[in-house]
């Protein structure tokens, strides 16, 4: 992994939506329409927010929701230019900002012009193998081949990934972007490719770009085996995510811990891309049955090991809930107003909050490896120790309706939330309010 990965700590942001996009691609003889200007207006907010990467989104020409690329080389005109792009992630460098892009290279849509290509030369197309097809026994004109999809939508169809030609494709598109300054890549539906294949196409990029960081969307599974296999540096610590907001609703902090003792193992291989929100599932605020714990959440997420991410507008205590139908992630994927000063007023307390903790992240650069030590546990009350080499914080967690008084060994001042302290040092006790968290300090180990 790149030495600058240990200090970064993204927002994440879906740029169709974020901006206000159509909801499909713009006729061919429609110009551009020049949407990066909007982003733009927003880096100062991230940096004041204390984070220092935008990961952004699908930027690249689609047929709708980005996530059915027609071709990885254009810029999606709904967005912008590919001048455009490169001049926010020159603004966002100005700003000391690192950018990742969202390549999607398990599926296309049925627009790329390989497979349309397929379409009209019929079976022997030049490129029919890019794909998995499988044609009629007696195809005439017009005829369609049956084809792998991805998890069962018709419209995004599955790349070959055991085709050279698929290989080289990805590697060039890759580093045609790096070359155009970006930082690194989110790679969608990692976990849908064979591990074999990033295997093959990593190499050639990193022989460009040897400081690109590339991490892959991988849900569930052996998260350090895929890391091993594909090469990538990171995925996304999705068992993390649920049992942050699970363990906070149901009253069971056994289940974090368990999930701890595994993130911890992990850390052994690889530093996971943390999160309590994305694009893709509801919104923390929403999810979580008392909004009480949105600090207890965030506590979490920025004092364990990881990258930690912050879903654009999460920072805003922002509601919205994923539905399992067409449109269903309209509601986690809204337009944001032109520029911050337009935010509703009554999300800057969970802003200020997330300042907070990020600043004690920052303070702290060595949580990126952290490893966490329960001291106390039981379904109401949770005492961790996260340290490294160079640093230790304590977390004390609540979520009774009466105060509480926990122990918690070797804090010596409280960084973030609330707690009265007593007897800092080896025999330290926190008093909790209902409900109440604090992140403590401690000396750090001789």
């Amino acid at each position: 992994m790149p030495d600058w990965v240990e200090h970064a700590m993204w927002w994440h942001v879906y740029p169709l939506g974020f901006t206000g996009a159509e909801k499909h691609a713009l006729a061919d003889d429609v110009a551009p329409v020049h949407r990066f200007e909007h982003l733009t207006r927003w880096l100062d907010y991230v940096v004041e927010l204390g984070l220092n990467g935008i990961a952004l989104g699908p930027v690249f020409a689609s047929a709708t929701h980005g996530y059915d690329t027609v071709d990885h080389l254009r810029v999606d005109p709904r967005l912008g230019t590919e001048e455009e792009l490169v001049a926010f992630v020159d603004a966002a460098h100005a700003r000391g900002l690192r950018v990742t892009l969202d390549g999607v290279f398990n599926h296309v849509g049925r627009g790329f012009a390989r497979f349309q290509q397929v379409l009209w030369q019929g079976p022997g197309a030049d490129t029919e193998s890019w794909f998995r097809l499988r044609w009629p026994a007696e195809p005439g004109p017009g005829s369609e081949p049956e084809y792998d999809d991805f998890e069962g939508h018709h419209a995004l169809v599955a790349l070959n990934h055991d085709e050279p030609e698929v290989a080289r494709y990805v590697a060039e598109v890759m580093t045609y972007w790096l070359d155009r300054g970006v930082d690194g890549w989110r790679l969608d539906a990692a976990y849908a490719v064979p591990p074999s294949f990033w295997g093959r196409v990593l190499p050639e990029v990193r022989a460009a770009h040897p400081d690109a960081f590339v991490f892959g969307e991988v849900l569930h599974g052996d998260y350090a085996a895929f890391v091993g296999e594909s090469g990538v540096d990171a995925v996304t610590q999705y068992e993390l995510w649920k049992s942050i907001w699970s363990s906070l609703n149901d009253g069971n902090f056994f289940e974090l811990t368990w999930t701890l003792s595994r993130h911890d193992e992990l850390l052994d291989t690889f530093v996971p891309v943390t999160f309590v929100g994305n694009h893709d599932v509801t919104r923390i605020a929403s999810r979580l049955s008392d909004t009480r714990h949105l600090a207890h959440a965030l506590a979490v997420l920025l004092t364990v090991g990881g990258s930690p991410t912050i879903y654009a507008g999460d920072e805003q205590g922002l509601t919205g809930v994923k539905e399992e139908r067409e449109g269903g992630d309209d509601a986690v994927r809204p337009a944001f107003p032109p520029e911050p000063g337009e935010l509703v007023p009554g999300g800057w307390d969970v802003y200020r909050l997330h300042q907070d903790l990020v600043g004690v992240r920052r303070r702290n650069p060595w949580l990126h490896r952290a490893r966490v030590e329960v001291l106390t546990c039981t379904n109401t009350r949770l005492v961790y120790r996260a340290h490294a080499a160079d640093g230790v914080v304590l977390v004390a967690l609540s979520l009774e309706d009466a105060p509480v008084t926990l122990e918690s060994p070797g804090a010596t001042e409280v960084l973030a939330g609330s707690a009265d302290l007593h007897e800092p040092g080896s025999g330290a006790v926190v008093g909790l309010a209902p409900h109440g968290w604090a992140v403590l300090g401690a000396p750090s180990p001789a």
